[in-house]
């Protein structure tokens, strides 16, 4: 059993947050993990924003103030520079990033990285490409997110759906693209379908709060497109959300070049559901081309092949099973492992 200790000072969220509202990509990846680690047998401590101290699902949860263990097998970091060296006497540092890594070339970041040398934890081969070679660091490790085990383990049947496709994103990653694509070529070509948009800043916390005024604009474009088949939901817990997902027939989803790894689509081809993206971004590496989706570049063939996955239903079929056999064989677990082998083989062997 080995001493984890993980630290994030970014939003406010606890041990119970993920099972009450929706939460965003990065926080539900950190405490996806840290379950993970708990259910394998270690020892799991977070310090963050979380008002007082309690535990979940084996995880113990203490504010960020709180003082900190002398010594951990392994230290996560979690995005903030400020956390890199509070855990010196740890036996293993990792840096886990969450966007492009570009924004480590500042020097807050730099300086620290050149005289701690933590391994740098990101989440895909895109990833890794956005830090450069001469950048300061120990290790460059490739981990992916995992999916969580309700998607991956849902009930899902074989019933032919509606013709509805649905976007469970942020609303600043290309809704707005995506809303002109729908309504200029896709509602043509599938008039009775609808697209049901799951977003809203409430998921994002504190930081979606300070981008609410660009994320209602795209919106309120959504709200006036009721007559083109757009259907405006709002986010929702995770739950509930899974509960739409069996009611979609496919997930059109630009990508947008902040992106590292995309659970949303990770979820939604766990479910079966198939997914058109184009090559922006990491989604590309989400979907398997002609199997589980599209990979289509050009806005005429994403339209194209969106309708074709609404409006055919042998295709929609054949994707469905394949995402279903191919999509759900990387979970938490699997990530809690490969954390394992990289950086506690010496504890848990």
């Amino acid at each position: 059993m080995a001493k984890i200790v993980m630290a994030d000072d970014s939003i406010k969220f606890d041990g119970f947050t993920l099972s009450q509202r929706p939460l965003g990509g990065a926080e539900t990846a950190f405490i996806s993990l840290a379950e993970a680690f708990a259910k394998k047998g270690h020892d799991v401590t977070i310090f963050n924003q979380c008002d007082q101290r309690h535990e979940s699902n084996g995880v113990k949860w203490y504010p960020l103030t709180d003082a900190y263990p002398e010594f951990a097998d392994l230290y996560i970091a979690n995005r903030g520079y400020q956390l890199l060296d509070r855990m010196p006497k740890a036996k293993r540092t990792i840096f886990w990033i969450h966007n492009p890594a570009r924004y480590l070339l500042k020097w807050r970041y730099m300086s620290r990285l050149w005289r701690i040398r933590p391994a740098i934890v990101f989440s895909g081969k895109h990833h890794l490409n956005t830090y450069p070679k001469w950048a300061p660091c120990g290790e460059r490790v490739i981990v992916p997110y995992g999916i969580e085990n309700r998607f991956m383990t849902a009930r899902v049947n074989n019933d032919i759906p509606k013709k509805r496709a649905i976007f469970t994103s942020n609303p600043l990653r290309s809704l707005d693209w995506l809303l002109n694509v729908w309504v200029e070529k896709i509602h043509p070509l599938s008039p009775e379908a609808e697209l049901h948009v799951f977003a809203g800043p409430q998921t994002y916390g504190s930081v979606g709060g300070k981008k609410a005024q660009s994320m209602k604009l795209i919106l309120d474009q959504a709200e006036t497109l009721g007559d083109k088949g757009i259907v405006l939901r709002g986010p929702v817990p995770k739950d509930q959300l899974m509960n739409e997902m069996l009611e979609a027939r496919v997930m059109p989803y630009r990508g947008d070049v902040g992106e590292t790894f995309c659970l949303a689509l990770g979820e939604a081809q766990a479910m079966g559901i198939p997914c058109v993206v184009q090559e922006v971004g990491c989604v590309a590496e989400r979907v398997i081309d002609g199997e589980t989706g599209f990979v289509a570049n050009e806005d005429n063939e994403f339209a194209k092949r969106t309708a074709e996955i609404l409006n055919n239903d042998a295709l929609w079929l054949q994707q469905h099973e394949t995402a279903l056999l191919k999509q759900r064989n990387w979970g938490w677990e699997q990530a809690a492992e490969a954390f394992e082998e990289h950086f506690l083989s010496e504890v848990v062997c």
